[in-house]
């Protein structure tokens, strides 16, 4: 890990431990390992101020993440080169699982808003910038439609809404990924549970269907998978 980079990912994970060892050890291995986080500020892909949606947040990492961010910048702890982070941001984040719920408040009190709903039948309120990542391949085809319009429908004109998904044309790779999650699936006792991948070309094909403008790229460095992000930005 990069010597600039490692003080904002520890400082990231550090309010996890109001929630217990096992929150933050979580939160300090997955913005570890997965290159995403990193590649978010990195490139400077988010708006400085605004409304952030969060959806499927799970335990708040990314919230944690940006919230950090901040921080570290206004301390002039910042990694050379990289693109000043946003620093007003309102963070607001949703998940359906109670338990995640519960360790994302009680770690991120004061810093971001948390709900517990469903996705699939909330509604969202209007955003700088929608964030979906690994949430729709749990979906029904026709369920990721309709969520993919009523995040689309929120991102303000302007904004941007970042999804990452799975390539399902991505070879090898692809099948590393299918079964790394599978093999979650089972450890959380899911193993029945259907899961629902795309290409990327066909992601490209939907956001693009809802008036975006859409680039994307792999982030995947360092890991097996074939881990797609895409960039779409909503015509101002």
């Amino acid at each position: 890990m990069d010597r600039q980079v490692s003080p904002l990912l520890q400082a990231a994970s550090r309010p996890f431990l109001r929630a217990g060892i096992y929150p933050w050890q979580f939160a300090r291995w997955k913005l570890r390992l997965d290159p995403v986080f990193v590649a978010l500020l990195r490139q400077g892909l988010l708006p400085d101020r605004g409304r952030l949606l969060d959806l499927g947040c799970g335990q708040g990492v990314l919230l944690a993440l940006l919230a950090a961010a901040a921080d570290q910048y206004e301390r002039g702890q910042w990694p050379v080169g990289w693109p000043p982070p946003p620093r007003n941001l309102l963070l607001h984040g949703f998940e359906c699982h109670a338990d995640r719920v519960m360790t994302a408040q009680r770690s991120l009190a004061g810093r971001a808003t948390v709900t517990q709903c469903d996705i699939r039948t909330a509604d969202f309120p209007a955003g700088r910038v929608t964030v979906l990542f690994d949430v729709l391949m749990y979906l029904e085809r026709p369920e990721q439609q309709r969520v993919l319009e009523k995040a689309a429908a929120a991102v303000e004109p302007g904004g941007v809404l970042l999804l990452r998904e799975t390539d399902a044309e991505g070879g090898l790779a692809f099948q590393v990924s299918r079964w790394s999650e599978r093999l979650m699936q089972a450890g959380r006792g899911r193993l029945r549970d259907r899961l629902c991948y795309r290409s990327a070309l066909d992601w490209n094909r939907l956001l693009e269907a809802l008036d975006f403008s859409v680039t994307s790229e792999p982030v995947s460095a360092g890991t097996p998978f074939a881990n797609m992000l895409f960039v779409a930005r909503k015509k101002p």
